[in-house]
């Protein structure tokens, strides 16, 4: 029995089509990945040499995955295939040719931190108010420019006649300036210069074609404009170039990720074969209905329609709860009920449309005892302790990242202060040097004075871990570092409980260190910190970890779950609220398309919840239930009141035959406020008192349809607006 027995008739079709562009047009567990890895097998049957085949993807879990698959699969030989993702097959190739754009070979990586402290210096240097100019807002601007493969001379011609934009090109210049000196690159900057390496030395891209002469990209809906410009060049030459994705599930516009690459494909690559894998292995019918049902609404899309063999399955379970704190406490006493029945935590997912959504879910889980983990929150190596260490680590192998450099040299604190750090910056800038080595020249800079020995024996301290770097493994650097400079002996003598947690998370990354050079072939400290850098928040995600799983509807692309619970599913929160009121349809459709994305994480059984009144920026709001739920047929849902779910009394009966103009009503069946009064016993110009806010007179009074709105200046407080029912204001004598 052949390996392609195990196929369906398209994923055999995608198998064997090898030769010129191919889009594969890969739905919701539609077994792409499975598709890639039996093409690779092909082509390596047909003859095709495994050195010149590459697959990108874009994650490291999902690179890892592939890698693992492929060697199964393949065996040997499998070594030689190229598997990365896009930002790692740019570090690969720029270790080897950057030193061609004027780079030093041992580039650091800059994280979003660094970039931030250069930013944030530049703008000082440039005397730019950062309230008006946040360091972040330019952060994203630059960004958004190496994305469209801009430099800062093409930013400024574009934006010369907009002031704050030219600003920012201004900004964008001297940060690439700064960033070179320092022989660093950002993430953006791994795509960029590689592409610029391909078009300014074409023997550079002539190998590389010649390398890879048959190229898949994985998720090809999330690449953005320079992604695109970089395959396309690659794949020029032989144009075997086999892209796999689903325009339904492209939901990273705000990241960059340009829709039109995949929607577009067959005009760029005009000969191009489409195939479309429809056919789904993870869910049941009605999940897929509900799906199907949902994005079919969209307009920008290739049409096609998932469909399985699996059984229909259980209805899906929609509740609209009367606050989001019901909402909540019923969706975890669900859980309970499901842990209870024998569901492992860890089969469980709770999905939602902002990070906010989290707080009142995590509540109740520790209220009730369950475990759970939220996917998105602080990376581990963003913590400070760990970025601590990290940087000591970054100094020894890289001098010339000053942001290092001035993040240490007063950690553990040294009596070094901002002032002397300014001296010393001032010395290298003079002497057109770097940081650390401005440092080792501390005898020539005079106006350090008795600053002179501090900044000498941190020098010295640094040249004495280069040395042990030389000497022995990761893991004794690791050691040596934490006991020269005493950071763990501090933390000890702190004695706190947060003090236990930093010391918790220093080992946590020993333990990385270890785990790297027993994997590594050939393990250095550059490529310890180019692992580092390039792990994403999602591949932290165990699949070892038994607790329920809390995470952005963003952060669940790619998983999937037996029991899915996707909550807030109310207008104003998903979809939400600015793509509401903007009536951009091209927004709405992405926002459609992250809750088919919702839709099919789930395998077994999908709850969809909704809460009539939410508190939104300290206010109660009454929300209708998200047209993406009326989109759903009535007979794929059900009802679940909580209590019983044979429960047909009429007031709960929205599934009527009006059922779309229902839903799109505002919930207004419970008053929370007391009656609209007739009167007031107060007129603008009056003083009042408010049980908070004290003492204040009364500006304007305006009427609405079910209470008063009341402006009152208040003597220590300022300006309020507020309810009349719910503000209980008192007239006061006038002074």
């Amino acid at each position: 029995m052949s390996i392609y027995d195990t196929l369906n008739e398209q994923q055999r079709e995608a198998v064997f089509c090898t030769e010129g562009p191919l889009l594969l047009l890969a739905g919701a567990g539609s077994g792409k990945t499975r598709v890639l890895t039996h093409r690779i097998a092909y082509l390596i049957e047909q003859g095709v040499n495994p050195y010149h085949i590459m697959a990108i993807t874009f994650t490291n879990k999902a690179a890892r995955e592939m890698r693992e698959r492929v060697d199964a699969l393949v065996g040997s030989g499998a070594e030689h295939i190229w598997v990365s993702t896009f930002h790692s097959t740019c570090v690969r190739i720029l270790r080897r040719h950057i030193d061609k754009l004027g780079y030093d070979n041992s580039f650091t990586i800059y994280d979003s931190d660094d970039q931030k402290s250069l930013i944030r210096g530049i703008c000082k240097q440039f005397r730019v108010d950062t309230k008006s100019l946040p360091e972040r807002a330019v952060m994203n601007a630059i960004s958004s420019a190496k994305d469209e493969f801009m430099t800062p001379g093409e930013y400024e011609t574009r934006y010369n006649f907009d002031f704050k934009k030219k600003k920012i090109a201004e900004i964008y210049k001297e940060y690439q300036k700064q960033l070179k000196a320092n022989n660093a690159l950002d993430f953006d900057d791994l795509l960029f210069k590689t592409v610029e390496l391909f078009q300014f030395h074409p023997e550079v891209l002539d190998y590389y074609q010649e390398r890879f002469r048959y190229i898949m990209v994985d998720e090809y809906q999330d690449t953005n404009t320079i992604q695109f410009q970089l395959i396309s060049m690659l794949a020029r030459k032989y144009q075997n170039l086999c892209v796999v994705g689903d325009d339904d599930q492209s939901i990273y516009k705000f990241r960059g990720a340009n829709i039109k690459n995949i929607l577009n494909f067959e005009g760029v690559f005009q000969d191009a074969e489409v195939i479309k894998l429809e056919q789904n292995y993870r869910s049941t019918k009605n999940i897929l209905n509900a799906a199907n049902e949902v994005i079919k609404n969209n307009k920008g899309r290739k049409e096609k329609a998932l469909w399985t063999e699996n059984d229909d399955g259980d209805s899906i379970v929609f509740h609209q709860y009367g606050t989001e704190y019901e909402e909540a406490g019923q969706i975890v006493e669900e859980i309970g009920r499901l842990a209870k029945d024998g569901v492992n935590y860890k089969n469980i997912a709770i999905l939602y449309r902002t990070n906010a959504q989290s707080r009142i879910f995590e509540e109740k889980f520790m209220i009730k005892n369950i475990p759970y983990r939220i996917v998105g929150g602080m990376n581990f190596y963003q913590r400070k302790e760990v970025k601590d260490v990290i940087c000591y680590l970054k100094a020894v192998d890289n001098g010339l990242d000053d942001l290092a450099v001035k993040r240490i040299i007063n950690v553990p604190r040294r009596g070094i202060g901002a002032t002397t750090i300014d001296k010393v910056q001032t010395y290298a800038i003079e002497q057109n040097i770097g940081f650390l080595d401005a440092c080792f020249e501390a005898r020539q800079i005079e106006s350090l004075a008795n600053a002179k020995r501090k900044i000498e024996k941190f020098s010295e301290l640094i040249a004495d871990f280069r040395e042990q770097a030389q000497k022995g493994s990761l893991e004794d650097l690791f050691h040596y570092i934490l006991k020269q400079t005493g950071y763990v002996t501090g933390l000890e003598a702190e004695g706190t409980e947060e003090a236990l947690v930093r010391i918790e998370n220093i080992n946590e990354l020993l333990n990385k260190i270890v785990a790297y050079e027993e994997a590594a072939e050939d393990p250095t400290l550059s490529g310890l910190l180019e692992e580092i850098a390039l792990v994403a928040d999602i591949d932290s995600l165990e699949d070892s970890d038994n607790r329920v799983v809390l995470m952005t509807l963003h952060s669940a692309k790619g998983l999937e779950f037996p029991y899915v619970f996707m909550s807030g599913m109310e207008d104003g929160i998903f979809p939400s609220y600015m793509t509401i009121i903007s009536e951009d349809q091209e927004e709405l459709e992405e926002e459609r398309r992250l809750c088919y994305v919702g839709i099919t994480r789930a395998k077994e059984r999908l709850y969809l919840s909704a809460a009539k009144r939410r508190m939104m920026q300290g206010r109660t709001q009454f929300n209708k239930v998200s047209r993406f739920i009326d989109e759903i047929p009535q007979e794929l849902l059900k009802l679940d009141y909580g209590v019983n779910l044979n429960d047909k009394r009429p007031d709960h009966d929205i599934f009527s035959s009006n059922r779309r103009t229902q839903f799109r009503k505002p919930f207004q069946k419970h008053q929370f406020a007391e009656p609209k009064a007739e009167s007031l016993s107060y007129g603008a110009g009056d003083r009042v008192s408010h049980i908070k806010f004290g003492q204040g007179t009364v500006m304007e009074i305006v009427s609405g349809g079910r209470d008063y709105e009341v402006t009152v200046d208040f003597d220590k407080h300022g300006v309020k607006k507020m309810f009349a029912s719910f503000a209980k204001l008192k007239k006061t004598e006038q002074n």
